[in-house]
């Protein structure tokens, strides 16, 4: 997992070939009027989802405990706070049902063993490792998740 803002992007460039693209789609974009929904990004590759939501409590959140397999999440907070709980997937014990490989996700019973709070143009990157319970706030968050796959 890599928390950090916007401004810092480029130097993670390096760790994956399909990050440059990723940020510069994001950098690309009006990101205060973007509609939400689902846009192709680079075929199959990266994809973005645009959300502005209402956040829920922890105990809600974490009913949908996740990881993925094949894609890396990039998680931008356009604008709002946002609360997201984290434990390492080698240290879950408790997989809820089986691997869904339409969605890639697999969820799970544990609990996070921390949280951490993003604000507007804050970023996590979470890879196949990294178990979240995203979106837990009191207000209304606009986010962006870019898929990128591996």
């Amino acid at each position: 997992m890599i928390i950090d803002s916007l401004a810092n992007a480029e130097q993670y460039f390096p760790l994956h070939r399909k990050f440059k693209k990723a940020f510069a789609y994001i950098n690309s974009i009006d990101l205060a009027s973007i509609e939400p929904g689902k846009y192709e990004v680079d075929g199959d590759f990266v994809k973005a989802i645009f959300s502005n939501k209402q956040g829920m409590s922890a105990a809600e959140s974490i009913l949908k405990f996740e990881c993925h397999d094949k894609h890396i999440d990039i998680q931008l907070v356009i604008k709002g706070k946002e609360t997201i709980g984290w434990k390492s997937r080698s240290t879950c014990s408790a997989q809820k049902g089986e691997y869904n490989p339409e969605k890639d996700v697999v969820f799970y019973n544990d609990a996070p063993d921390m949280y951490f709070t993003l604000s507007d143009l804050q970023f996590v990157i979470f890879y196949p490792g990294d178990v979240h319970a995203p979106m837990i706030a009191e207000d209304a968050v606009q986010k962006l998740v870019i898929k990128v796959r591996i």
